[in-house]
């Protein structure tokens, strides 16, 4: 047993450093067991609880020192300082009876670090409560189990547990940060199902569109949901297109855009230069690709040189839109089928644009990496950022962390139901029934303000997607996984009986194999589209 006693002693001390009185209970229940020795207990306990006191005694005094010598964090101190310091005559009788009353010993020990309570008084105070509180402790432990073998064992495993609890909670705080924090992150990113990778995530996805494949017999189904868009808007499909259509039969709601086709730099830099000359577009304005899905390549460019860098990046056709300020946007998943008069929404959901707020001391990535939110997906937001990632903005300064509003480019989407009226859904049916062979997809729309939606007015589409897009409301972090997956599922199913209505009508759908052509001719361009705003 005494070869072991040094180690349980160190076990003890270590522990103090976590909980002061999580060590003295597990001290006072191996030496109630037998297991330590009750002098060795009664050691490490002391040891473990003054040193702890020193410890916090001694950084008190140090950090006035240096308060002292810095005018920011003397004016901080001057103006917290009375959350600390209690007044001189009641100093010594607060350290004093501190030990017993939780919440008030950390602040009696800054206090006296902070006035400068002399070493020899503060050491004395400190030992004799801590003597006092580790026989209360270690009495009560002798008297409470004194009759009971079994209760002696059950304390030594008590003891036992507390100090390996304490150890590995110790070897965990004192670990690299770094690794520390990544962990952090990874059990938070699996804890939080909106944050799973694509792939793990449209796993159950992709079974309900095989089955649906085997119900509606057909596997390329949902190639004919849209007859104006290519494949029904699951690949491929051009957004000049689709909003050119749109311009025709809602100028008044669309944000305006024009296509820059492919060509050498020069060219296209002289057709941007016409465009902005004809349309009157200034900065800021938005470049995108052409076909592109979930937000890829979306640039909000700010002046000319962003315009040139995006040309000489982007080789595929580029629309140039109008950017629309909003301030607010929106998702809107609607669908009609062929036979119906009017149509449906499935969802709505609100976009917000996450920021950061500066301080004067932290840089943007600090924020973003201190943030309990956007932490999860720093990379995203820091890659965003460049090199200015390390700039320092100014207190209270505001850092908007995305521009698109795609929930993989880092904007929070949430449940917008409230949104709903039967004004806006007669609002969405008399664009949508304009659009020959259209009938089921997501607007995103920007807008003044939620009444103004409600009643179906005043909102600016900037894109519409077809089959593939999704009823994005299922993102909320409020969201179930069951209810999401609940949802996807209800969508798809939309997707495939819309599809097979028109292949009723006679319509043919694309063949697999094109469609897979498709989505590799677009995998490979979007590789080199450059990185999200």
């Amino acid at each position: 047993m005494m070869h072991e006693a040094p180690v349980l002693v160190f076990g003890i001390v270590l522990t103090s450093l976590v909980s002061e009185d999580g060590a003295t209970f597990a001290a006072a229940a191996l030496a109630a067991s037998g297991t330590l020795d009750v002098r060795f207990a009664f050691l490490g306990a002391f040891a473990g609880l003054w040193l702890g006191d020193f410890g916090v005694y001694f950084a008190a005094r140090l950090a006035t020192s240096a308060v002292r010598k810095e005018g920011r964090l003397s004016h901080w101190f001057a103006k917290h300082r009375s959350t600390v310091v209690v007044s001189k005559d009641r100093q010594t009788l607060t350290l004093a009876i501190s030990r017993f009353f939780p919440g008030t010993r950390l602040p009696a020990y800054i206090n006296a670090g902070v006035r400068r309570m002399g070493v020899i008084t503060f050491a004395s105070i400190t030992a004799i409560s801590a003597v006092l509180w580790i026989l209360l402790i270690f009495a009560f432990f002798r008297i409470a189990p004194a009759r009971a073998e079994l209760a002696k064992g059950k304390f030594a495993m008590f003891g036992a547990c507390v100090l390996a609890i304490a150890v590995l909670f110790y070897a965990w705080k004192m670990w690299s940060a770094a690794p520390r924090e990544k962990l952090e992150i990874l059990l938070e990113r699996i804890r939080r199902w909106e944050f799973w990778p694509a792939w793990l995530f449209y796993a159950p996805v992709a079974f309900f569109c095989a089955w649906l494949s085997v119900r509606y017999r057909g596997i390329s189904l949902p190639t004919i949901a849209n007859l104006n868009q290519k494949n029904g808007g699951i690949i491929g499909e051009s957004k000049i297109e689709i909003l050119r259509e749109l311009a025709e039969v809602a100028h008044e709601a669309i944000a305006e855009a024009h296509v820059i086709p492919e060509g050498s730099f020069e060219v296209r830099l002289a057709v941007a230069a016409e465009i902005q000359r004809r349309t009157g577009f200034g900065f800021p304005l938005v470049l995108k690709p052409d076909t592109a899905q979930r937000g890829a390549g979306f640039r909000k460019i700010e002046a000319q040189q962003q315009l040139e860098e995006y040309l000489r990046a982007v080789k595929t056709p580029i629309v140039m839109q109008r950017y629309v300020l909003g301030p607010r946007e929106a998702g809107i998943f609607y669908y009609r089928f062929p036979n119906e008069a009017s149509g449906h929404i499935l969802g709505i959901t609100r976009k917000r644009f996450p920021h950061v707020v500066g301080d004067s001391i932290s840089t943007i990535r600090e924020l973003i990496e201190s943030d309990s939110r956007a932490r999860i997906i720093a990379k995203t937001y820091v890659a965003r950022f460049g090199a200015s990632a390390r700039r320092i903005p100014a207190a209270g300064e505001k850092i908007r962390l995305v521009e698109a509003g795609n929930h993989c480019q880092g904007c929070i989407f949430e449940d917008g139901q409230d949104l709903y009226s039967r004004e806006l859904l007669a609002a969405m049916d008399v664009i949508c029934k304009k659009l020959p062979g259209f009938y089921i997809g997501r607007f995103d729309i920007r807008y003044g303000s939620d009444e103004e939606l409600r009643q179906g007015k005043n909102f600016t589409i900037i894109e519409l997607n077809g089959a593939a897009s999704e009823a994005t409301d299922i993102y909320d972090a409020k969201n179930s996984l069951f209810r999401a997956y609940a949802k996807l599922y209800r969508q798809w199913q939309l997707v495939y009986a819309i599809g097979s209505a028109n292949r009723a009508a006679g319509i043919k759908p694309a063949s697999a194999w094109s469609v897979w052509r498709d989505w590799q001719a677009f995998a490979g361009e979007a590789s080199e589209y450059p990185i999200a705003d």
